[in-house]
């Protein structure tokens, strides 16, 4: 079982060849955006001829939420067409695709839980334009599985939590936004969680949801860093209207997780747990 990650260099690829290594997992090709560029098909093309995948795993993305509204053709090129050329060369190889997506493409402005069969109504250009790339792919590719992840972090890349350590260790006193709720996903986690649907064997295709569990804010997401990471900073929650942004953003955006957990018996671990093991690993 042949597996290729597209975007494999970026913080998601780089978690999943974490868990790989963890899991000793030998078949499995990580490709930067030159070698597996999604926007060229001959060279997608020329990548599968040589490497053969069973499995392709397309973390591949535009993901600057605020430039995104700036660079509208941009954000769509990579989102909607880079997914879009994804799944088609994985049609011509007869290859499964595993494509991540975003809880962005939910408006979120109701305090409920959001299931997959959820309408889906994106209020930002990176989230319509990850929308687009979702039905790209349920259009071109009946064998995939789209997973809607959120507020990503690990000890790779930059992101959140790296953010913060930087900040706590500079400052004296922060501005969190503390009326935006979702659910913090460890990088590693979603990766094993990845790896695992591909282990499974099972052909459920369709669309799933992951993060991690619990529901905070962004404020309570710094308390906890700065807590768990002994730094000592003063911290003051913000109203998202005293920090405005180019792009709007969710102001409710926790899915359920029923769905991957029944389907493939994935355990999802407690966002403040997998917070003290990402930053153990820094």
């Amino acid at each position: 079982m042949k597996i290729l990650v597209v975007g494999g260099v970026g913080q998601l690829g780089q978690c999943i060849q974490k868990v790989a290594t963890q899991r000793n997992i030998t078949s499995i090709s990580f490709v930067d955006e030159f070698v597996g560029n999604i926007l060229d098909m001959k060279v997608l093309e020329d990548l599968f001829t040589k490497e053969k995948p069973q499995y392709v795993i397309n973390c591949a993305a535009y993901t600057a939420v605020d430039k995104a509204e700036d660079e509208v053709a941009l954000s769509r090129k990579i989102n909607r067409d880079g997914a879009e050329n994804v799944a088609k060369i994985c049609a011509k190889f007869g290859a499964t695709m595993l494509h991540v997506s975003t809880d962005f493409v939910f408006e979120g402005n109701i305090p409920t839980l959001l299931s997959e069969e959820m309408p889906a109504n994106p209020i930002s250009i990176y989230g319509l334009t990850k929308l687009e790339g979702e039905k790209a792919v349920t259009d071109s590719l009946p064998e995939h599985y789209i997973v809607r992840t959120a507020w990503l972090y690990s000890e790779f890349a930059n992101n959140f939590l790296k953010t913060m350590i930087k900040l706590g260790t500079e400052r004296d006193s922060l501005g969190i936004i503390a009326d935006q709720i979702g659910s913090p996903t460890y990088g590693v986690d979603l990766a094993g969680a990845l790896l695992d649907i591909i282990a499974s064997d099972k052909k459920a295709y369709g669309i799933y949801h992951y993060s991690n569990e619990g529901a905070i804010s962004w404020y309570d997401f710094a308390q906890a860093i700065f807590e768990l990471g002994n730094i000592s900073v003063k911290v003051k929650p913000l109203k998202t209207i005293e920090y405005p942004t180019k792009a709007t953003r969710p102001a409710f955006s926790v899915m359920d997780k029923s769905k991957i957990k029944n389907t493939f018996g994935i355990e999802i671990p407690y966002w403040r747990d997998s917070l003290k093991v990402a930053l153990s690993s820094l």
